[in-house]
């Protein structure tokens, strides 16, 4: 009975003994598969992409909105209206709408106002607008006003382009400056010959619209490109079901629409669409007045060296008085001395190596004093030598 109850104990002493090394294994190789699945992980998330909304990307052809203008006058003006001898036009409209009202004035009349502003009504008309929404307007001063500031305007019919009337406009300005001048000073903060008021426009006449009518419309990308055209395609037809979409062209997507789905409900969803987009062309913005640099990040160079020096050229004049004696008989001459002074810079040479950020090609430019029209010409230097690779657009 002893020696059987000893072997029962070395089994269970050997059981976990083999349970024990099983268990320091298992945590030898929880590390690196943890390490796997982090690796892996991250290379999963960095090389997924930003989707955008496909509202974000394109837009439906024909859902647009419609520009109005109209011109009017603004009343109520505290001195500070048209000088009328200077704009006539002024003086005719308070004339025309005055006899529309009825009040005829005597022939010869002239009427020295300063509390009258002729003035263009601006507004934007939104896809889809009906009778009796209200849109926001600006107005702006044509003439000579120095201030719109609690000024009022008077009923303005705007038009469209084909014009007809499409709103009309009044009410009660609100004009973001304030301006002051009394004897010979003068003050003033922000713009005071621009105004704004809100919902001051209210819509008389709808514009047709046929994007219910048609079974097929288009779709416009806002950045022609085709490779981005092809994604879209590839998206909507994953959704919808093929051949519901079909690129035309590099920005325009025809859209045959399931009859499964209401309009309305299938471009809510079309819109709602998540696309990943195609990198944009790679381009470089310089503004050659202010010397800005803006460039995307597809922007990349080729091995290049840079050279720059200044040559600057600098010329003082000085006026000289020759006056004669005070016996003599000649004549006072005045002349002009010139002093020419020419400061050449020693040229620095900047290698760029291969695939650099175009921030740190115009970081080192920069160090090396070079002015922002030295900048412009450079790199238009190295886009003409093939070192750039990316569109060079001047504004």
């Amino acid at each position: 009975m002893v020696e059987n109850h000893m072997a029962k104990l070395l089994n269970i002493n050997a059981l976990i003994t083999h349970a024990e090394t099983l268990q320091q294994k298992i945590r030898r190789l929880s590390v690196p598969c943890a390490l796997i699945a982090f690796s892996v992980l991250s290379v999963t998330t960095t090389s997924i992409a930003h989707a955008e909304r496909l509202k974000d990307l394109a837009s439906i052809q024909g859902v647009r909105a419609n520009q109005l203008i109209g011109y009017g006058l603004v009343v109520g003006l505290d001195g500070t209206g048209d000088q009328t001898v200077q704009t006539p036009f002024t003086v005719q409209s308070i004339i025309s709408m005055m006899q529309q009202m009825g009040v005829t004035l005597p022939t010869g009349t002239s009427l020295q106002l300063k509390n009258v502003a002729a003035v263009i009504v601006t507004s934007s008309l939104p896809a889809f607008a009906q009778p009796g929404q209200n849109l926001d307007i600006t107005v702006s001063s044509m003439g000579n006003a120095k201030s719109l500031r609690g000024g009022t305007l008077l009923m303005t019919p705007l038009k469209g382009a084909d014009g007809q009337v499409y709103a009309m406009a009044q009410g009660s300005l609100v004009v973001g400056g304030v301006g002051a001048s009394a004897n010979g000073a003068q003050t003033q903060v922000n713009h005071l010959s621009v105004g704004r008021i809100t919902a001051g426009a209210t819509v008389e006449r709808a514009v047709p619209s046929n994007i219910s009518e048609n079974s097929i419309f288009n779709l416009e990308l806002k950045d022609s490109d085709f490779s981005t055209a092809s994604l879209v395609v590839d998206a909507v037809n994953r959704k919808f079901g093929q051949n519901t979409a079909l690129a035309q062209n590099g920005r325009v997507i025809q859209i045959n629409p399931p009859n499964n789905y209401s309009r309305v409900a299938f471009l809510a969803a079309l819109e709602s669409l998540n696309v990943v987009p195609a990198a944009s062309y790679a381009k470089v913005i310089v503004n050659a007045r202010t010397g800005s640099v803006v460039m995307n990040q597809t922007v990349t160079l080729e091995s290049c060296a840079v050279s720059h020096g200044n040559l600057t050229v600098t010329i003082n004049t000085d006026p000289v008085i020759s006056q004669p004696g005070a016996l003599a008989s000649g004549q006072t001459v005045a002349t002009a001395r010139s002093e020419i002074d020419i400061d050449k810079e020693p040229g620095q040479v900047v290698k760029l190596d291969g695939g650099a950020n175009l921030s740190d090609v115009v970081k080192a430019l920069n160090a090396i004093g070079a002015t922002p029209q030295d900048l412009l010409a450079i790199l238009q230097a190295m886009k003409a030598a093939g070192s750039l690779r990316a569109e060079l657009e001047v504004i």
